[in-house]
């Protein structure tokens, strides 16, 4: 029997199997399609998943495979210069094709001792009080303590839990796809940023050898079959008045405007992350970052759980915390969607809102929701600290983040005072000071979220059971 049985090798699927496998949780993951998938959709990380990286020590990977950019304000499209003074370490987006994301954190996940077992497609689910069967389309089945859909968004997991999707369905299909042009690059451009004064998904541009082409289908397709190269063409030329010569697609591919989000994020021993939990449209490209981040908070709760030492209510923290999450993505998408449309009113709200984002403090709060750094989990009452994720300070001996590199709690401790005996398999205990941290000690969880900030060793230990079990 398997500890966790994770269903989708994707980018979230693999992202939990590492922060498991630091635990030395026994994980498989079951992914259907026998190769990886060279779809391009996500492009790149915001800064919440940059600093999960760099907490990881995977940062410097993807640093190498990636382009840096510091891009301004992009809520609904709507470019302005960057703020200053941001709450982090790392301002700029990343640019990195999401095969490339996958790729990394699969070499990282084997390479701790996840398993992988490609061409299994998950067709069955059962589960009682020791654990989770999964039956295959091959008949086999697999058998494991929990296990966790990352399936992506037509999620066989949610289908066989019975849990509901509710939310809005696709109203507009966009045909998204790599491959080669034979426009001269600055006509290209020219063409480009006109349409895109009224079509603001309209886009052609280079990537890598290829170009990237995004276009709206014009109408729905039930059955999803990736869109031919005469598909391309067609809508091109209604769209943008020429075809821009496409040829040599190297994918194609589609997505819908649909809206949804899981009711429950567990089942029992059963959970959903990523796709498989929230769909909506790429506006502000948050999906695979919501995802990833999903399985940062997931993996060192299931790994409690396994080791023994969870909380009784630890499990249930996951969709307590996540769902609210995921509920403020999708309505920061269905914002920007509609000031993407060519309407004429919501074009109104739209030059308004460019007029307020003038304003630093604007620009800088709807970038703090893109980029995931104002996620804030509500532990209760307390220092202002409480709850939210702490940035990478410097220390007198190295810096914040070195620190996390094992997944485990940490309390990092100004006074020198403290303890946490009866914890430290479980907490680590840093005695350093930091010219930025505004508190004598702080509790941090292994997602890098802060449980607790003070000084008194009583309070302390009414905390640390909380998160960190008996």
């Amino acid at each position: 029997m398997y500890d966790v049985i994770i269903v989708g090798g994707g980018p979230t699927g693999f992202m939990l199997a590492g922060e498991l496998r630091l635990h030395g949780v026994h994980v498989v993951v079951l992914e259907r399609d026998p190769e990886p998938s060279p779809v391009v959709r996500a492009l790149g990380l915001h800064v919440r998943s940059i600093e999960v990286m760099d907490q990881r020590g995977l940062l410097d990977r993807f640093l190498e495979a990636g382009t840096r950019h510091e891009a301004g304000g992009f809520f609904a499209g709507i470019l302005k210069p960057w703020p200053a003074h941001m709450d982090t370490e790392h301002g700029y987006i990343l640019g990195i094709p999401q095969p490339e994301t996958e790729r990394l954190l699969t070499e990282h996940a084997v390479g701790l001792g996840a398993e992988v077992r490609r061409g299994s497609e998950v067709v069955g689910l059962s589960q009682d009080d020791e654990g989770v069967t999964a039956e295959l389309a091959d008949g086999t089945e697999v058998r494991g303590r929990y296990l966790v859909g990352c399936d992506g968004g037509r999620s066989a997991v949610r289908k066989l839990l019975g849990v509901g999707f509710p939310g809005e369905p696709a109203r507009v299909e966009t045909m998204l796809g790599e491959m080669q042009v034979s426009t001269p690059l600055d006509e290209l451009t020219a063409i480009v940023t006109r349409v895109r004064e009224t079509n603001p998904w309209f886009g052609v541009g280079p990537m890598g050898d290829t170009f990237r082409v995004v276009v709206s289908a014009g109408d729905l397709q039930q059955d999803r079959t990736p869109p031919t190269l005469d598909d391309f063409q067609r809508r091109l030329v209604a769209v943008a008045g020429t075809d821009f010569g496409v040829h040599s697609p190297r994918w194609t591919s589609r997505f819908s405007d649909a809206t949804r989000q899981a009711e429950r994020y567990r089942v029992g021993r059963a959970f959903l992350a990523g796709d498989a939990a929230h769909i909506h449209p790429p506006t502000g490209g948050q999906g695979m970052n919501l995802g990833l981040q999903d399985a940062f908070n997931l993996g060192w709760k299931l790994a409690a759980a396994v080791r023994g030492w969870a909380p009784d209510d630890l499990l249930d923290s996951y969709h307590a915390e996540r769902h609210p999450v995921g509920a403020a993505v999708l309505d920061n998408t269905r914002a920007q969607v509609q000031l993407m449309t060519p309407e004429p009113g919501p074009q109104a709200v739209r030059r308004l809102l460019s007029e307020l984002m003038d304003f630093e403090e604007v620009t800088r709060h709807l970038i703090e929701k893109i980029t995931a750094i104002s996620v804030h989990y509500d532990f209760g009452a307390g220092h202002p600290l409480l709850g939210r994720r702490l940035k990478d300070v410097q220390l007198k001996n190295g810096r914040l983040f070195e620190l996390q590199r094992t997944g485990r709690g940490l309390l990092l401790d100004q006074t020198g005072r403290l303890s946490v005996r009866g914890w430290a398999d479980r907490v680590d205990h840093v005695a350093d000071m930091s010219e930025e941290l505004d508190a004598p000690a702080v509790l941090l969880r292994p997602d890098g979220h802060v449980a607790w900030a003070g000084d008194d060793q009583d309070d302390l230990e009414a905390v640390l059971p909380r998160w960190f079990g008996a």
